[in-house]
């Protein structure tokens, strides 16, 4: 899934924030730490039967043709802790995908919202305390998800209906549904050309 030209990095400020985070700081080393409002989320109606839109989002135009990877170290470990990207296009179509903790345990997963929400999750225990990436790519009809792990190969998270003439935005997102206190260290935003194919 790699390109010759290959992504290339976005600067914080290049993005607008959807919700402001309870406190955002730019460290030395070039990462972003995030401490979202306590009992934020992203959710529509499915089973627990209520709408969240209150979590934040550092968003930048994402044009069809395009792909959009966000990094963060996972040192997270409460219930529903989780970070990744946010692919928006308004309050009723989106689609979030990264690591959430569940259960217990973390694990890899994407909600794609179209009026309700839905969900799906995979453990990924052996990913704790390692560099996570996430990455969005827009080709087509389709938004294609993939994710991996410090240098490992992509795994494909999922595949969702995207029309190719939405207007979006997408970025680094985390929230904290169950508590406050939460810090995300995002380490890296970069964008460049979508995947040339669903499949190698």
């Amino acid at each position: 899934m790699e390109h010759e030209d290959g992504p290339q990095p976005v600067d914080w400020t290049e993005g607008n924030w959807s919700r402001q985070p309870v406190r955002v700081e730019a460290t030395p080393t070039g990462d972003l730490l995030v401490e979202p409002a306590a009992s934020s989320d992203l959710w529509r109606h499915t089973s627990y039967g209520f709408v969240h839109d209150d979590a934040p989002a550092l968003l930048a135009p994402f044009p069809a043709g395009s792909a959009v990877e966000v990094s963060f170290r996972l040192d997270y470990t409460e219930q529903f802790d989780q970070a990744g990207v946010l692919v928006r296009v308004d309050e009723e179509q989106w689609i979030k995908a990264g690591v959430e903790v569940s259960d217990g345990q973390p694990q890899l997963g994407a909600v794609v919202t179209r009026g309700v929400s839905d969900w799906s999750v995979a453990p990924v225990p052996e990913w704790v305390g390692r560099q996570v990436t996430v990455r969005a790519s827009r080709a087509g009809d389709a938004l294609t998800v993939r994710a991996r792990v410090d240098g490992e190969p992509w795994r494909l998270v999922r595949l969702a209906p995207l029309a190719p003439t939405a207007s979006a935005t997408a970025g680094p997102f985390c929230c904290s549904p169950t508590r406050g206190g939460l810090t995300v260290r995002f380490t890296g935003w970069r964008r460049g050309p979508a995947d040339a194919a669903l499949h190698d």
